[in-house]
Order: structure tokens, then sequence, then C-alpha cells
């Protein structure tokens, strides 16, 4: 094989595996994992500006904010439908390159648009959409990792790869408040800012601080990662998925982990300035997005070793538990006296706990995909000796890596409609507290399913 195409690439077999295919795998993963983090960094990079644009002299109102804030995972997600299907045509290597390549538009244009608060509204919408490029990201980098590993190690592969890559989040919330202190790049990154209290901050260092990392990882997977031949497909050959039922059953479950954890991520920040007047949201923000991507591993760990439908059951069932915890210390709105005092260190801690579960259902239900779909084409290749169950375990890597793309882009409008949710819950009931009651049915609904299709003693299909 040469040292950029992989010619042979057959995980399965054991002795490939210890001789040559470990080594190849984790090399791929351990170049993957940066990118993927900076991409979710670049994503959700706005979930911080808006809460800083209006010290700066922006004029915007609070639903243009939460739109600021919402506008990314829209992009994000539509991209992720066509990123899902680009690593089997293009190649693994190509298009990391060329998809962490394109982070420096939304990083490079924020850092010059916030310089300026008379930069146009529709200016920082487009900025906006553009940070999506880093959430398409994360449906093909998924789809490439799953092709480098064995059936027994997909889901702390994938854990691995997404729940350190979903550190991105946080690390975006924590680092930029440090970084707009001070003039990290001198001269070359512009001039201060002045709040109404008189501070100085280089919001621009919001977006410029990202680009000599996002140089190094392009740099890194051109060079250091592979393509898999027998990984080709085209288009064609991969929209089998929409006609496989269990394709859009993970996508709503999917949608009830992921979607939770980087809505609840890009609404955060303003959903607790709104709600607690008196406390910094920067301070905490982060620890979210932390404790999710930290918990993700965990979860295709737990799959591996119990199964990944009975974790998801009950990773559900602690969601919905955790989204009415969060109602119960919401402060409560009274048409004469506005907001009464809630709690937010029970708010906080109700919020972690989400985050968590989140994380863990992450991990497991991207565990599921694989498996079922390797049993799906192995039960159809029944009786057609090796040769049939070798076509059909390379039917199912491909099959599963499509659906593993497209079911996160499908989650990932999560990270739209659930700060729009609050907006809308807040505008007609001057609370959230009503978009946590839907979150709560979307819950109840994948505890369902899943237990029904997949958990029970006599499943469809056990995974």
């Amino acid at each position: 094989m040469s040292s950029r195409v992989l010619d042979r690439w057959d995980v399965e077999d054991k002795g490939f595996w210890t001789s040559e295919g470990r080594a190849i795998a984790q090399r791929n993963l351990w170049i993957s994992i940066p990118a993927l983090l900076l991409s979710f960094a670049v994503w959700m990079v706005w979930s911080v500006v808006v809460v800083r644009l209006p010290e700066v002299g922006f004029t915007f109102t609070t639903d243009e904010l939460f739109w600021l804030a919402a506008l990314p995972g829209l992009s994000g997600a539509t991209l992720r439908i066509f990123y899902s299907f680009m690593v089997p045509i293009f190649g693994g290597r190509k298009w990391t390159a060329i998809s962490t390549a394109s982070l420096l538009l939304p990083a490079v244009g924020i850092g010059f648009a916030v310089q300026d608060p008379t930069t146009p509204y529709a200016t920082m919408l487009v900025l906006a959409l553009l940070c999506g490029f880093g959430g398409g990201n994360f449906a093909s980098s998924m789809a490439n990792i799953s092709f480098f590993f064995p059936k027994e190690q997909k889901g702390t592969a994938l854990g691995l790869n997404a729940g350190l890559g979903n550190l991105g989040v946080s690390t975006v919330q924590f680092v930029v408040p440090l970084v707009i202190t001070a003039g990290v790049f001198g001269s070359l990154g512009g001039e201060p800012q002045h709040t109404a209290k008189g501070a100085s901050i280089w919001l621009q260092n919001a977006g410029f601080i990202w680009v000599p990392f996002v140089a190094i990882c392009v740099v890194a997977a051109w060079f250091g990662m592979n393509d898999i031949a027998s990984a080709r497909a085209s288009f064609r050959e991969q929209s089998i998925i929409f006609r496989r039922k269990h394709n859009w059953i993970m996508c709503w479950l999917y949608t009830g982990t992921f979607g939770s954890f980087i809505g609840y991520s890009a609404g955060l920040p303003l959903l607790i300035k709104a709600q607690f007047p008196g406390v910094d949201p920067v301070k905490y923000a982060f620890l979210g997005p932390l404790v999710g991507a930290l918990a993700r591993p965990v979860g295709g760990w737990l799959a591996d070793k119990l199964g990944g439908a009975r974790v998801t059951l009950w990773n559900f069932i602690a969601m919905a538990a955790a989204a009415g915890g969060v109602i119960a210390f919401l402060p409560e709105w009274s048409k004469h006296e506005g907001l009464h005092e809630g709690s937010f260190p029970g708010f906080l801690a109700m919020f972690l706990l989400l985050f968590v579960t989140s994380g863990i259902g992450n991990g497991s239900t991207f565990r599921m995909i694989p498996v079922m779909f390797l049993t799906f084409h192995e039960r159809l290749s029944q009786g057609q000796g090796p040769t049939g169950l070798a076509q059909a375990r390379k039917d199912a890597a491909k099959e599963s890596a499509a659906v593993i793309g497209f079911s996160s882009a499908v989650a990932a409008y999560g990270a739209f409609f659930i700060p729009r949710a609050y907006g809308i819950s807040m505008k007609a009931a001057h609370t959230p507290a009503w978009a946590f009651v839907g979150f709560i049915a979307v819950y109840v609904s994948c505890i369902a399913i899943t237990w029904w299709v997949y958990a029970r003693r006599r499943a469809e299909m056990p995974c």
C-alpha cells in the first residue's frame, strides 16, 4: 500500500489489524481529533461573541443576538447533509484538509467585523452562517474514522474522535474570554475596543486566535492522514441509506442526544444572562460542553461493554429527569412583579447533568449504528460463504459511515432550534420553561423507540 492511499484495508482481519492496521488507524484518529476540535470551536464562537457585542457598541436586540447564536447551527446542520457523503467521494485525507482549511474564512472574517460597531447586521448574519463550515466537518470526520476501526472498537474510537472534538465547544467558551483581554497579536491584530465601563477588549481575537492552529492542522491532515481505496463510493451508492428504516430512527435518537448537546451549548450563555442577570455567563457556560465532551468517550466505552441500546435507553430516562430539574430551578415570572429569583446553583447542576447525559448518549447511539448495519448485512449474506461475508462487511462499513454522517446532520439542527425555542418561549411566556417541556416530550419519544426497536428482549435489531 502507498503512504497516502491504503489499497488493502480489512480491520476485521485480526492479523492485519495487529500487524499494520492499528498503528495507521491511531495516527489518523489523533490527527482527526484536533482538526475536529477546531471545527467545533469556530462553529460555536458566536455563542461567546454575541454576549460581548453590546459592550463594544453594537446595538442589536436580544432577539437579533439569539439569531446570531442560532444561525451557525442552521448552516452547520445543512452542510452536514452534504459532508456526510464526501469522504467516500474525495477520500478522508483530502477532505479533512480541505474542510479544515475552510475554517479560515469565518475566523478571519469575524476578526475584522467585530472591530467596527457600524458593521451591518447582514454582514454579521453571513459570518454566522459561514461558521457552519465547522459544524459540517463533524459529519465527514466521524464517517472517515468509522472506516479505520474494527467493530469491537468503533464505539471507543468514535467516542474519542467526537468527545475530544466536542471539547472545542468548551474550549471556545473558556479561551475567548481570556484572549480578548489582551492584544495577543500586537499591531497585526488591530486596536482594542472600549466598553462603557472604560475597559479595553480585543474582541477580534475571538476569530484570529484560531487561524494559526487551523493552518497547522491542515498541513498535518494533508501529509499525515490516509485515504482508503475500498471506502470509495459515489453518492448514488451511498444514497441507499435513505431506504433504510434504521437510518431514520437513528437520526431521531441522535437528535435527542447530540441535538441537545450542541443546542444547549449554543444557547446557554444567553440563557444564563436572561434568567440570572447578576451572573456572568462566561464564567460558567464552558463547564457544560466540557463535561458533555468528556462523557462522550465514556458513553462509547460503556456501549462497547454493555450494549449501545441498553445504555441509550437509561440515558434518555436520565435526560428527561434532568430537563425537569432545570424547570424546577428556573426563576418564575409574574405579570405584575416580573422575575422571581430562582436557584442558579440548582439550575447549573441540572444543566451539567443534562450535558453529561447528552455526552454519554452521543457515544452510545453512535456505537449502535455500525453494529446494527453489520448485523443487518450479515443477515442478508447468510448462505453466501466467505465471499458474501466479506462483501457484507464492506457494504456495512459504507452504509454505517453514511448513516453516522447523515444522522449527525439531522441532529445538528438542535444548535438552531434549541436557542430559537428559548427565544420563542421567552417572548410568549417570559420564561424558557415551555421549551424544556418540549424537550422532555422528545426524550420520552426516544425512550419508547429505543426500548421497542432495540432494547427489549425480542427487539427487531438488538445492538
